[in-house]
């Protein structure tokens, strides 16, 4: 599938949603608020997932000096001083001739809102490069500034629209017909599951870090897009052991994989803790109850069998418990 393609059709179900080795796992915070060292999905201490983020840095003058022709530098200031993460995505994807359909230059508010779809967009762009990924082969996924996950192995997979039966509310019922019901999006496997994923959580600090700008409804489901992406990962997860023996035992046996569920998994965590006061603006009253879906029993033990890894369940969610 081309790129442009795949970047249209993203963009179409993104659109319709806004209106209606590879890990980063870290330690527990080092001393001065830094990052701690990475640690291995297989190491022996618990972890904890961590990026840099400054939601209060000052941004006024940016806005003042916001127009049309310097959105790509106010882009990459902005985030400089609130989201590191977010500075180096753009400086990676500068020249992506895509950018202009996703970013709102009309006013500085309007910006704000739209960097849900435009981060969301060009973590696809990013990911899905035909240099990093092989469709159903090998994937990458930008986790953040330091570190992204490269030539981690799929093995094709089965179509995502088989964990729709594991589906019993009507919670994400939105994002189940576009990407689960949809007569193409339905049949795309793992490789479409966690590309999603990973370009649905990144799209949600995107608009966490400047949920004071943030006037309309655009980026109101940001919280919901990255804990429905979540359940799709885990049920995937246990439809491939119950349904598909042959594959979940082709996938667990690769390290890169168990690595790459752990860190999205407490990435996850981390980025909806964070998001959660600003709930309105950037999410809804379902994210967190599609959130508690995911902690439920089955969800949790079929994470913990994948990973080898236990997961706290407690306030630090982010974290592993060994």
């Amino acid at each position: 599938m081309s790129r442009g393609r795949w970047s249209l059709r993203l963009l179409t179900g993104c659109l319709a949603l806004s209106l209606g080795s590879g890990y980063v796992a870290s330690a527990a915070p080092a001393p001065s608020g830094q990052p701690a060292t990475a640690r291995p999905a297989g190491a022996a201490e618990p972890f904890c997932y961590s990026e840099p983020s400054n939601p209060q840095a000052d941004v006024s003058d940016l806005r003042a000096a916001f127009n049309a022709s310097n959105w790509m530098r106010t882009l990459q200031a902005m985030y400089q001083r609130r989201w590191p993460s977010g500075e180096k995505l753009a400086i990676a994807q500068a020249k992506d001739k895509y950018w202009d359909q996703f970013v709102n230059k009309r006013s500085f508010e309007g910006f704000a809102e739209s960097m849900m779809v435009a981060i969301h967009e060009e973590t696809h762009m990013w990911d899905l490069d035909p240099s990093r990924t092989k469709w159903d082969v090998s994937i990458a996924a930008w986790i953040n500034g330091s570190r992204q996950a490269t030539q981690v192995p799929v093995h094709g997979g089965f179509p995502r629209k088989e964990i729709l039966p594991l589906i019993k509310d009507r919670l994400t019922a939105s994002m189940d017909n576009t990407y689960l019901r949809d007569a193409t999006q339905g049949t795309y496997r793992l490789q479409g599951v966690l590309a999603e994923q990973n370009a649905g959580l990144t799209g949600l600090p995107a608009v966490t870090v400047v949920h004071e700008y943030i006037k309309g409804v655009g980026a109101s489901n940001a919280r919901d897009i990255a804990a429905t992406n979540l359940r799709y990962l885990l049920l995937y997860l246990r439809v491939a052991k119950t349904k598909h023996p042959d594959y979940w035992a082709k996938i667990k046996a690769e390290p890169k994989l168990r690595e790459l569920v752990l860190t999205q998994f407490l990435r996850t965590a981390y980025w909806l803790e964070k998001s959660a006061p600003y709930t309105g603006v950037v999410g809804g009253p379902d994210a967190d109850k599609i959130t508690a879906t995911n902690y439920a029993p089955e969800n949790i033990a079929i994470l913990e069998e994948f990973t080898g890894r236990t997961v706290r369940k407690d306030a630090q969610k982010h974290c592993t418990a060994d």
